[in-house]
């Protein structure tokens, strides 16, 4: 196998998109705060740490599932032959060693977070993937902790709190939408999906009462005073939309789960937003 190849073998297995999207997250997480200026050094830290701990995740979940791939995704670094078992396991190690590191220059609560990010993201594939709506609420809970990270890590969490609710539980309801819309494949798979545990209408169910009670809470960085008027302008239309979703994947789970994205996405934008608004009377 040539140098190329494997050089390309272990960038696959970080998932560069993944990378990238959930250190944006991060980003958002410490521009919400208001810390970009104030701790420029720190929201590096933090982007940096997001992205080699995503990485490391995303490496040894593919070496633990390394036989599953070789039947499913035989296209993959490990079961192609690109990257060896031990070479996906070292990489992985060496990355989360990074992240680490940049880590623990961060404040004690960022560094609390981190570690039980870390801890989940090595473990997910052996004791919780299998497991009915466990699995999903940790995938849930990690994309949420991203933007609570960031707002971690330049000391001002309180921001950031609601958007990791909002992103955590309108992530879990997808999840579980996915998994509805899976269902037959995860059947032949052997996997215990909640959708399987409990039936597709109760899974949905209790994904649609979730995200309603995230949608309640999301006015409050407006009543708390963290953003003005703005926020609620954008974060209205994104609940509607996140709602609508829900109840559209009765019907129809793909159309249902993808159109949840987009309000996920514009209820990040909502957070932007409240944050620009409320700096523009300071300029």
């Amino acid at each position: 196998m040539s140098v190329g190849e494997t050089a390309r073998g272990l960038l696959e297995l970080a998932r560069p998109v993944n990378v990238v999207a959930a250190s944006v997250l991060t980003f958002i997480g410490a521009f919400i705060a208001g810390g970009l200026t104030a701790y420029p050094l720190a929201v590096g830290a933090a982007i940096g740490a997001t992205a080699f701990a995503v990485g490391a995740g995303n490496a040894i979940n593919d070496y633990f599932d390394r036989e599953i791939d070789r039947i499913n995704q035989p296209d993959r670094a490990i079961p192609r032959g690109a990257v060896s078992p031990r070479g996906a396991l070292v990489y992985s190690v060496c990355l989360f060693a990074v992240a680490v590191a940049l880590a623990l220059t961060l404040p004690r609560v960022a560094i609390a977070i981190a570690g039980v990010n870390l801890l989940a993201l090595v473990t997910y594939t052996k004791l919780f993937k299998g497991l009915p709506g466990l699995g999903n609420a940790l995938v849930a809970g990690l994309v949420g902790s991203t933007f609570l990270f960031g707002a971690a890590a330049v000391g001002n969490v309180g921001p950031a709190v609601v958007l990791f609710v909002l992103a955590a539980v309108s992530t879990l309801t997808r999840e579980i939408i996915k998994d509805v819309e899976d269902i037959e494949g995860d059947r032949e798979e052997g996997l215990n999906t909640l959708p399987i545990a409990i039936g597709e209408r109760r899974a949905l169910l209790v994904a649609t009462g979730l995200l309603v009670l995230a949608v309640l809470a999301s006015p409050a960085p407006y009543l708390l005073g963290y953003f003005e008027t703005a926020y609620l302008l954008v974060v209205l239309p994104a609940n509607a939309v996140m709602v609508y979703a829900a109840y559209e994947s009765f019907e129809d789970p793909t159309a249902g789960q993808s159109h949840l994205k987009y309000g996920m996405f514009l209820a990040a934008l909502a957070f932007i937003v409240g944050r620009v608004a409320t700096e523009l009377p300071s300029l």
